[in-house]
């Protein structure tokens, strides 16, 4: 896929970098991503996935604005108060790089619709706020072997992981998380969240779909990130794919190459 000189000037900063140059360029305007949620993981995400070039971006989120969403979620402005989320969010994208597609659902995932989104994306970047949502998001994900990057904060901690569960070497998310654990879950409202850490989450959720549509730098499958904002500290976990679990323990595997992140693809 070529550029037009346009775009040539728009993305110059990118491409002058080796590890993406005009072919990840290229990669990333073709690339189809989906992003679960257009709240405080989203709500930056969506803003970088949009400036880098993605080309097209569906946008899935049952909600409105609300007055206490602005002072995480910066995709939005009081006059966005009472709009659909997804609707608010099409109109910024649009202002920010008219070249995005947007494809804008206001409604909520469940098991009934989420495989509709999955397949035909390249990448999932799941934000969502429900343990629910996350599990439904990240089955699909592997059913179809699309990379999911999964983001989330509480307080003043994030976490962050990119998962490829079909792979023989790599954890999918319920590696990660159990079968079908029983948790009580808190929301923001309850528990708070700090406005500026959803922005780093996000943004680096954001880092990782541009990685996983044109691949630079170390395969970030398999790892876990851990931010703790309090005492400003980053940790990086690796994540060991468990034999035993249900959901890709039974899956033909492929293997990856090493050093390498193996182009996306869909069942």
């Amino acid at each position: 896929m070529s550029l037009t000189d346009e775009e040539l000037e728009r993305y110059a900063r990118h491409i002058v970098l080796r590890e993406l140059g005009g072919a990840g360029q290229a990669r990333l305007k073709a690339s189809r991503v989906l992003v679960i949620g257009a709240g405080g993981i989203g709500s930056p995400a969506i803003q970088y996935l949009a400036a880098a070039g993605i080309g097209t971006l569906t946008i899935v989120d049952d909600d409105r604005v609300d007055l206490s969403n602005l002072q995480r979620q910066t995709l939005f402005g009081t006059d966005d108060i009472g709009r659909p989320k997804v609707t608010a969010a099409a109109t910024r994208v649009a202002g920010l790089n008219p070249d995005v597609e947007v494809r804008a659902w206001q409604q909520r995932i469940d098991g009934g619709n989420i495989d509709a989104h999955v397949r035909g994306s390249d990448v999932v970047l799941d934000g969502s706020d429900n343990f629910a949502t996350r599990l439904a998001v990240a089955d699909a994900a592997l059913r179809h072997r699309v990379p999911l990057v999964a983001a989330a904060v509480a307080e003043f901690e994030g976490q962050l992981g990119t998962f490829r569960g079909w792979e023989a070497d790599k954890p999918c998310y319920r590696c990660f998380v159990g079968g079908n654990p029983e948790r009580p879950e808190a929301t923001c409202a309850e528990q708070g969240v700090l406005g500026a850490l959803t922005g780093v989450m996000g943004s680096l959720a954001a880092l990782e779909a541009i990685r996983a549509c044109a691949p630079f730098g170390e395969d970030s499958a398999g790892k876990l990130l851990l931010v703790d904002a309090l005492s400003l500290r980053f940790r990086t976990l690796a994540l060991p794919k468990d034999p035993g679990c249900a959901a890709c323990s039974g899956l033909q595997m492929v293997s990856s190459s090493n050093g390498t992140i193996p182009q996306p693809s869909n069942a």
